[in-house]
Parts: structure tokens; sequence; C-alpha cells
């Protein structure tokens, strides 16, 4: 993301001007102990603006965990790690309650103990490893912003992100989050090896002494106020036709679709597709300083959207046909809206 380069024709007052410099700069701020994984940084950061949590998938040593603690150390927000096992248990997240004895009396009470979800960040790591009723806790904490123990509920604080890791290649007594739970992620971001001149730079980093210390630039208070900036830009008709007719043209009971949906999709994305795409948007666009929502914000955010949402039949396991492959063809056969919509 370059420095916002605000609109002129849009009133921007000294506050909206301070909130988008310290967006640009906890990117800027965490890029110097993270190598490479420019556009992972960049989604996880359109996702927080956003309100959204997300999902981050890669082999292991891609620095997932680094990259989230460093996101969370720039922001001045209070962090929890939670990791994932197969005996971890739903309070184990949530909390629970324990007896206490008062020394003078003996009265006996209960006292709630918060577990780490309580927290503005909290880093659910390989998510997959632990049973469903757990996962399930999370998940519904996620969805809530809220938690019931002994039939009181309790509200998490703001604002509240969960970003999960996931590791794709160690599946074996592993617990797959199911789809209908994949979608209550905003994003799902994928981790890639690092080029060779990244990989070079991370052995030069890594294998010295580590002076680097993250200077806080962003704090609670602000990042609900870029996720209030969010929600007021304004997104035209033609945006949100754009972005359901992308949606829609992954659903293979739908006329007139691309080739490729007809014959390897299995299920398509649902009306919360449509919500990410737009909220995606608009926090790009937003970041990159402009107060309207064009075509290109929406295709930039239609692979972390999409991936997870659109599941791919047998016939493209078999041949070798990726849901990105897939999601490049419907972004190529769906036209952009002509006019109506400018950067």
């Amino acid at each position: 993301m370059n420095a916002p380069a605000i609109s002129p024709a849009e009133p921007v007052t000294a506050q909206r001007e301070q909130l988008l410099e310290a967006a640009v700069k906890l990117r800027e701020e965490v890029s110097k102990r993270i190598v490479g994984q420019e556009q992972v940084l960049e989604e996880i950061l359109l996702a927080l603006v956003a309100g959204g949590h997300a999902l981050l998938v890669g082999v292991p040593g891609l620095a997932k965990t680094l990259m989230i603690k460093s996101v969370a150390e720039a922001m001045q927000l209070d962090f929890r790690r939670i990791q994932f096992t197969p005996d971890l248990v739903p309070s184990d997240i949530t909390g629970t309650e324990v007896m206490e004895e008062e020394a003078g009396t003996g009265h006996r009470s209960f006292r709630f103990v918060k577990g780490p979800v309580f927290a503005n960040i909290v880093l659910a790591d390989e998510i997959n490893r632990a049973p469903p009723r757990t996962q399930a806790a999370l998940l519904e904490a996620m969805q809530e912003h809220r938690v019931t123990v002994a039939g009181e509920t309790m509200t998490l604080p703001k604002p509240f992100f969960v970003l999960a890791t996931q590791n794709p290649i160690e599946q074996e007594g592993t617990y797959p989050l199911p789809e209908a739970q994949l979608d209550r992620f905003l994003f799902d971001i994928r981790l890639g090896y690092p080029s060779r001149s990244e990989e070079v730079g991370i052995l030069r980093a890594t294998t010295a002494v580590d002076n680097t210390e993250l200077r806080p630039v962003l704090d609670g208070r602000q990042a609900i106020a870029l996720q209030r900036m969010v929600r007021e830009l304004p997104a035209s008709e033609q945006a949100l036709e754009y972005a359901a007719d992308l949606v829609r043209a992954t659903r293979p009971d739908q006329p007139d679709l691309p080739p490729l949906v007809k014959q390897y999709v299995r299920w398509g994305a649902g009306p919360r597709a449509g919500q990410a795409l737009i909220m995606g948007a608009k926090a790009y666009a937003l970041l990159n300083g402009r107060y309207a929502v064009a075509p290109a914000d929406i295709q930039r955010v239609a692979h972390p959207v999409l991936r997870h949402r659109v599941l791919p039949n047998f016939a493209a396991e078999a041949e070798g046909v990726s849901v990105e492959r897939i999601i490049d063809e419907i972004i190529k056969v769906v036209p952009p809206p002509k006019s109506g919509i400018r950067a």
C-alpha cells in the first residue's frame, strides 16, 4: 500500500488523515521484522480494518505466528495465543469457574476466570488440531463477539480479531474445519515460499542478534475508528451488483456460468461472500486513499474471499483444476461495470 493520496473531492478531517497514516505505518513497522510476504501482510491488515477474521494457511516456517504477534505488538492491543491440540476443551478457550474459599470465614464462592479468548487479537495456532466442540466454541465467539458460561453472557473486548493458522500438509489426526465454519472467516490467506532474495534476507535477519523493536503506531480506539470509516465509505449500486454477480457465478445451478464452474464446482459461495467482497474492497480502497469502490478493488480481494467458499468437485481434484484457476476464470468472464464506479 502506498501512502494515502486522499481524493480532493471528499471532505477529509485531520483525524481521518491521521488514522490512514497510522494504518500505513503499521504495515511499514511490521515489515521491519518480516522479510517478504508483502501480499500476506496487506491481506491481514485489510481483514483487521474491515473488522473480520482471517485464516492463514501455509507450511511450517513461513512466519505466520511471528507476523501475527508483530501486528499485535505494533497495534498496542492485548494479544493471546492458543495452541490448539487434540485434548483442548471449550473451557480452555472461553474460561472456567473456580471455587474460592475465604481464609477467615470459610465462605465458598465461584469466580469466573476468563480464558484467552478475552483479548483483542487471538492467535488460534493450528486450529485444525482441536476437536469440533472446541473449534465451535471459538467460532461462536468470533460470530457473536461474546461468551456464555454458566448462564452468564460476557461481551468480548473491542476490537476483537481472530487470526487462525492451519498447516495444509499434516492432515493425520486433525479435524478440518467444516465449510460452514470456514465461511465465518472474512479471508482465507495463503502463504507461499519466499523468493531466493527474500530467503537470503530471512537467513541474514534470523541468524544474527535480533534487536528489532516495533514501535506502537495504532491502538484499539484507532482500529475501531478505521472500521467505522470502512463502513461509512460508500459502495455504488454498480459495485454491489458486480460483487453479487461474482458470487452468483460460483454457483453451479445458475445460468450462463463459466465452463469451469459448470464442470468443476460442487458448491458455490453464499451471500456472506458478497458481504466480504464489499467490505474487503472498501478497506482496500480506503487504505489506498480513495473514497469510492472500484471494480479493481473487488477483484483484488476476490481470491482471499472466495477460495474457502468455493468447493471444487472430484473431477477438479482428479484433473488438477485448482480453486484459484476457477476464481481467475470467474473474474475473467463476469464483466465489471462499464461506468459508475471510478477509482
